[in-house]
């Protein structure tokens, strides 16, 4: 019984349940997930310190990484939870689109609820019966998950929302309604939200209620810094996605003045969101994604969060350090770093709709319009597959 699911989950720790099949997919790779859930295994934890070195008894690369950073599994093999046991989850378009494809999931049964809700299924406007469907397809698969992971649950907020402020808000006051309404709590939730300047705006305003957001499909510093200053929990960078850009484009300056220097632009957008992050006490954590290979993961520690591939944490787990080498561990990143990084006085602005319109290159602009496009398609094929379905038999 294998389903698709596109998005990586977002920050933080895990748990128990019975037995099923589930397929992961993220980005454009797929692998194959079993839900075999036992009663307890390890958490892969970030230090609170700032030692530059692993600390004695470590005997392999994985130990030494989550010294510094945690280390949330992107794809993970569910059969094997005490090997890299999921930190937390997000619930998506994506995720949806995976459960419908079979019939026979651990989550099914969620969205079979859903679609006889009494709430819905009186609506006359087929638009808002299948937006009152999905809402309450993704809460209740989403509270499902918070039942699996110790960690936060996040949730996506409708991509084609993204350029409404209001809009993103009052969907993430009816998503929070429904979450109370079968008693998960606000701080086991996030709300996935995209980086325009609407969804920055609309994260501020809601951060401001309480309500924790993750804004995602970050690609530029001005995003960066703008999404710190808005008070998000949660700041994800797509690491891998900045570097491809560059590898067969140019004419950002952003890209080509990190390449300039030396640098991976994408590792470089990270470390210098990091340090804006830490050095202006921001709240924000901060959570690299689309990481390529163990290199990449070594050039980032001390970062908040690394969403891995399941190969590369294989990887990890499979090379021993020996006591030589438990010091060649550094962390790259750290609040006493990020004092001594010097930032321009345009770096330091107050971020508004103009100036981050301004400051985002083209690898920006495209990589976010592309991450857009990914999501609506997604939301609008899980739209169609509802309204063939519904009505339900006993509907």
């Amino acid at each position: 019984m294998s389903v698709t699911l596109k998005s990586p989950p977002s920050s933080f720790l895990s748990s128990s349940l019975p037995k099923s099949r589930l397929g992961f997919a993220n980005g454009s790779s797929s692998s194959t997930l079993l839900f075999k859930f036992n009663r307890s295994f390890p958490v892969l934890r970030a230090s609170s310190g700032s030692s530059s070195s692993v600390d004695t008894g470590l005997s392999t690369e994985l130990d030494a990484v989550s010294t510094f950073s945690e280390i949330v599994p992107d794809t993970v093999i569910f059969d094997d939870f005490e090997k890299f046991p999921p930190t937390a989850a997000t619930v998506s378009s994506s995720l949806l689109l995976g459960i419908l494809s079979l019939p026979d999931t651990i989550f099914r049964n969620a969205v079979d609820m859903a679609m006889a809700d009494s709430t819905c299924s009186p609506l006359d406007n087929p638009e808002l019966r299948l937006s009152c469907f999905v809402n309450k397809a993704l809460v209740n698969v989403g509270g499902d998950l918070a039942k699996l992971v110790p960690g936060r649950v996040s949730t996506e907020v409708d991509a084609r929302l993204a350029y409404d402020t209001h809009g993103i808000i009052r969907r993430v006051h009816d998503l929070l309604r429904l979450y109370d309404e079968i008693a998960v709590p606000p701080e086991r939730l996030l709300f996935k939200i995209p980086s325009t300047w609407q969804g920055i705006e609309a994260s501020r305003l809601l951060e401001s209620e309480g309500i924790q957001t993750h804004l995602t499909f970050v690609y530029s510093f001005a995003q960066a810094a703008a999404a710190a200053q808005a008070g998000a929990s949660v700041i994800q960078i797509f690491v891998g996605r900045v570097r491809d850009w560059a590898r067969n484009h140019s004419g950002d300056p952003e890209i080509e003045a990190a390449i300039q220097r030396g640098e991976d632009p994408g590792l470089a957008l990270v470390t210098k969101a990091y340090n804006y992050i830490h050095k202006y006490g921001h709240k924000s954590k901060l959570m690299a994604a689309a990481v390529r290979n163990k290199q990449d993961i070594f050039s980032l520690l001390g970062v908040d969060y690394i969403i891995a591939p399941l190969k590369v944490l294989q990887s990890l787990k499979e090379s021993i350090t020996s006591p030589d080498e438990k010091y060649s561990y550094v962390r790259r990143l750290s609040p006493q770093s990020a004092a001594r990084y010097d930032f321009t006085a345009e770096e330091l602005t107050k971020w508004d709709q103009l100036s981050l319109a301004s400051a985002m290159g083209p690898a920006s602009v495209e990589l976010l319009a592309a991450g857009l496009d990914g999501y609506v398609n997604q939301a609008k094929r899980v739209e169609e597959l509802l309204d063939k379905i519904w009505p339900p038999p006993n509907v």
